[in-house]
């Protein structure tokens, strides 16, 4: 069966749960979505409060995490996508974050 790219962005983010492995999501469909939590290097970073805190964005179409200024949207993970950001964003977003530690 295949799906088309329409069809996935009718999909939506109900719940989420991010565990120190994994960002697991309840999608609108019933189906629940999980992934390495290290796809996400800021998600993996960040500490468990950090994590707990995060609010549907675009009516589902997505994930923030304002601790972390993480964004995820359903479509990058139901197209198996990995964080976009450049290695050198990252380490400097982990420096900032260590000099305010």
């Amino acid at each position: 069966m295949s799906i088309s790219v329409d069809e996935l962005g009718l999909v939506t983010a109900h719940g989420v749960l991010v565990t120190e492995a994994s960002l697991s999501v309840e999608l609108s469909d019933g189906r629940t979505l999980s992934v390495p939590l290290a796809w996400f290097p800021r998600l993996l970073y960040g500490t468990p409060a950090e994590r707990r805190n995060w609010r549907l964005i675009g009516q589902g179409e997505g994930i923030h995490w304002p601790d972390l200024d993480e964004d995820i949207s359903v479509m990058n993970l139901l197209l198996g996508k990995r964080s976009g950001e450049s290695q050198q964003s990252f380490e400097r977003w982990l420096g900032q974050r260590t000099k305010t530690s």
